[in-house]
Formats: structure tokens, sequence, C-alpha cells
């Protein structure tokens, strides 16, 4: 039996870009090891031809909302059925993992029933496929240690978690801001273990643009994510990396560290309600606290 799935809902192969990169991450995730298996769920142009070259297994029917976007209730429904293997990972599907993605996430089950891992991404320019050969994954860490960005505090590409977390999720769309938002705030306010593996888990997000959606906008301002921002209970729900309460070093799990920007997080929880119309005294101070928190995570002082 498999010890882990990775699951994705990937977009399009039809633009030559997103062919290559989305081709990239899934080998990287096969790469893993034999007991990784890659569910590739939706039907979108050229998935079920990947999937078959790739080897990974391809779940073609899902749930879509009036627009034609999967919904994430029905991806992590579809896994959860399809899957054996007690520890589960959704990823982005231009996201590569390095080999060692497994051993740490043994490692967690063993020590901890339930957990959720996620964690900030290192963005990369990629345009080529990546050679998978030996040696691939040290040419890979030296070259986002060269060029590539650590992404700011945000929302997570990935969650890992056992298979029996995370199975009463809203109707959110895909691929539009805010639904990983709420996973978190899911994770912070269960009594699970919540973890920021960004310390000891690299992660690479290759860099793309946003053609694929209306008018070719980036997806925080998409209509789509407003709906979800609805479903998920509006901005109190918005958690951040921010808000995790701790963090993987070294193999170990320590509560994380206090900095100017968490304070500020901190005080923007208090100000939040669930209506905010965008004036009066509390709106301003709570957009005064989130610039001067985001400039501080520019500075590197989250």
């Amino acid at each position: 039996m498999k010890k882990l799935t990775i699951f994705s809902t990937p977009k399009p192969f039809s633009d030559e870009h997103v062919n290559i990169i989305q081709r990239n991450a899934i080998r990287s995730w096969l790469q893993i090891g034999p007991e990784v298996e890659v569910l590739l769920i939706g039907d979108e142009d050229g998935l079920a031809v990947a999937a078959k070259e790739l080897g990974a297994s391809h779940i073609p029917k899902v749930a879509r909302n009036p627009h034609g976007t999967p919904l994430v209730s029905a991806i992590f429904q579809a896994a959860r059925q399809a899957s054996q293997a007690e520890l589960l990972l959704f990823t982005n599907s231009d996201i590569l993992f390095f080999p060692e993605t497994l051993a740490l996430a043994l490692t967690l089950h063993e020590q901890h029933a339930d957990f959720v891992l996620m964690g900030q991404r290192y963005d990369l320019d990629v345009r080529e496929p990546l050679d998978f050969g030996p040696g691939w994954a040290q040419r890979l860490r030296a070259d986002v240690q060269a060029r590539g960005r650590l992404h700011p505090l945000g929302g997570s590409d990935y969650f890992l978690f056992p298979r029996w977390l995370y199975t009463d999720i809203p109707d959110f769309a895909i691929g539009r801001a805010g639904w990983d938002n709420w996973m978190i705030y899911q994770a912070v306010r269960q009594p699970w273990l919540e973890i920021d593996a960004t310390p000891d888990l690299t992660v690479v997000h290759q860099n793309h643009d946003y053609a694929h959606l209306d008018g070719g906008k980036d997806h925080q301002r998409h209509p789509e994510t407003y709906q979800n921002a609805e479903l998920a209970g509006g901005m109190r729900t918005m958690y951040t990396l921010l808000d995790l309460r701790h963090r993987l070093v070294d193999g170990r799990v320590e509560r994380s560290p206090w900095s100017l920007a968490r304070v500020f997080r901190w005080l923007e929880r208090g100000l939040q309600t669930d209506e905010m119309e965008g004036q009066g005294l509390r709106w301003r101070l709570l957009t005064g606290l989130r610039r001067l928190r985001r400039k501080l995570n520019r500075m590197g002082l989250a």
C-alpha cells in the first residue's frame, strides 16, 4: 500500500509554458519514490495524455461550480476515495517537491496523530523541461539558492495531512484566492497540530502568468475569489502562515517565535469583524497595521 498520495487539479496543458512546468512538477512528485502515488483530477485539455505518459493516475470527473471551475470539496473527496494511503498531500500543479518530502511526512506521522503541514514557497523562473537524471535534486537546489526568491508570507500552495482531516470543506473554487487561507484558519481552530514547514521543507513554485483566467487578471482580484471569501465566512477567516503557532526546525516541532509582524497580525485579528465597510477608525487602524506588517515582511522582519 502506498504511504503518501499527492493529488492536484492541473490547468489545461494547451499553453506551452504551462505544459512544461506542470510536467516538471508531476515528475518531481513521482521521483519521491515508489511509496508515493500521484492522482491528477479533472478533464482539462491534455490532462489524460499527460497522466498516461508520466505514469500518474487520472480521475476525470469532478464537480464544478456554475463557472466551470472544479470545487475544492470535490477534489479532496475524490482523492480520499481513490487513495488508500494514510497521508494525503494536496499541491498546486506548478509546485516542485524534493525527495525528502516523504521521509519528513512519515516522521511527523509517527510522532503526531493529527497534523497539517504547510509553508512558504520559493519562486523560480523555469522555462525548460527539467532533467530528472541522477543528481537532479542537488542541481535544482543549487538553482533555487542562486535564483529563487522566498515568497512573502500569505497562503500556502500545499497541505499535507492524515486522510481523516479536512472531511468537511466548503465548495470553494480551486485556483482562486481565499480557500487556502480558510484551510489555515481551519487547522488553527481545530485541535490539530498546524506546522509551518518552511525552515525544513524547500518547496519550489515555477513562475507563470495568469493568462488562463478571464482577462489574465491575478486570482486575487477574480470574482470567484470574492465568492471564496464569502463561503469561508468573511475576512476574519482569511488566515495566513503568520497565524501558525508551530514550525518545523531541524526535524523538531517548536513554537513559532514572536516578531513585530506577528504582533501586528495578532492586533489585526482583534480588530477584524465579520462586516467591515471600509470606513471608520477601526477600519483605518486595521488597514494601517496591514501596511506596516507587509512592509516588515518585505524587509525580511516577519
